[in-house]
């Protein structure tokens, strides 16, 4: 009910709505529309109530609200995400889903919180997670599929994230960087990490955790990550709808994971090249083996890197490191 005043409200954009109106429209008294007021005002909204004209929104929430957020993926058609849970500050949203998940958590349950105390990412390394700045998020999938596969749900998540921030944060340019760490001028802004369980070498699930920095300044980062670490606030000069963003992601995972699914990986093979910054430039890379020199060329089939060395053969990475120091 909550989002469908909101809904109401916004299509208000010159003046206001009556409470009359609403009552009419929604079927509940007007007692109850003024305590689903009185609701939305607790969450942060701004409206403005007229003994005689009604009801006019005039501000938005600085943090992230479930009204605000299923509203926003209402509006986009998303329909995979049913079971959202916010929190102001947990250790690692990645463990909470992770718990949900054992404890059978239907594919969609999402957990985001405002801060965390211990994000991180791939490698163990720690996410910089200021409260109410950027999006730190995990969530539920149960694709079951043969667990070789799971590393193609890697590619497909940043394919997802990398259009969505495109949508949203225009004109920035933002490319992959193998696997799934998204860039802007060489800067990271954003991280993905899964983590699946599997069962007779099938996916039981599957946790994906992102973290984006939307709207961190300079401030936010130690000195060591001002040269390679940005937000989009940074980037564009100006602060971004966060609700907007996770909506715009969903909308994007959604429909890729259903072309995934029915067809399979060649469409999000094709997707990831178009937007990669890694291929066709020479690179150090730490492997299995050892330190090799190499220019990645595309994606396999089953979703590793294909690089060539310097002997002009072509192998396949699952897993490396590039070497610091290089663009």
């Amino acid at each position: 009910m909550n989002n469908r005043i909101l809904q109401m409200l916004e299509q208000q954009t010159e003046g206001y709505i009556s409470g009359e109106l609403l009552s009419q429209e929604l079927h509940i008294s007007r007692t109850a529309v003024w305590k689903h007021i009185k609701k939305l005002e607790s969450e942060g909204y701004l409206i403005e109530a007229s003994r005689r004209l009604g009801y006019k929104l005039i501000g938005r929430p600085s943090k992230l609200t479930i009204s605000e957020l299923m509203h926003q993926l209402q509006d986009k058609g998303v329909s995979l995400v049913q079971n959202v849970k916010l929190f102001d500050s947990v250790d690692s949203t990645q463990n909470i889903v992770q718990r949900l998940a054992e404890d059978g958590a239907p594919e969609g349950t999402l957990v985001i919180a405002e801060q965390q105390t211990s994000g991180r990412g791939r490698m163990g390394r720690k996410w910089v997670s200021p409260s109410s700045k950027g999006i730190y998020m995990s969530y539920v999938l149960r694709p079951g599929i043969p667990l070789q596969f799971a590393p193609q749900l890697t590619l497909l998540t940043a394919v997802a994230l990398c259009r969505a921030l495109r949508s949203v944060a225009a004109p920035l340019d933002i490319g992959i960087k193998w696997p799934n760490d998204l860039l802007i001028g060489g800067k990271k802004i954003s991280g993905i990490l899964l983590e699946s369980i599997a069962e007779d070498e099938r996916l039981r699930y599957v946790v994906t955790g992102i973290g984006i920095s939307v709207n961190l300044t300079r401030d936010d980062y130690p000195p060591e990550l001002h040269d390679i670490a940005t937000s989009l606030a940074i980037e564009l000069g100006r602060t971004l709808d966060r609700a907007e963003i996770i909506a715009a992601f969903f909308a994007q995972f959604q429909q890729l994971y259903a072309i995934f699914l029915k067809d399979g990986f060649a469409p999000i093979k094709t997707l990831w090249e178009a937007l990669s910054v890694t291929l066709h430039k020479p690179r150090k890379l730490l492997v299995a083996g050892g330190e090799i020199t190499a220019t990645p060329v595309g994606l396999s089939d089953q979703g590793a890197l294909l690089v060539e060395k310097e002997d002009g053969t072509i192998i396949p990475i699952f897993s490396a490191e590039q070497v610091p120091g290089q663009g």
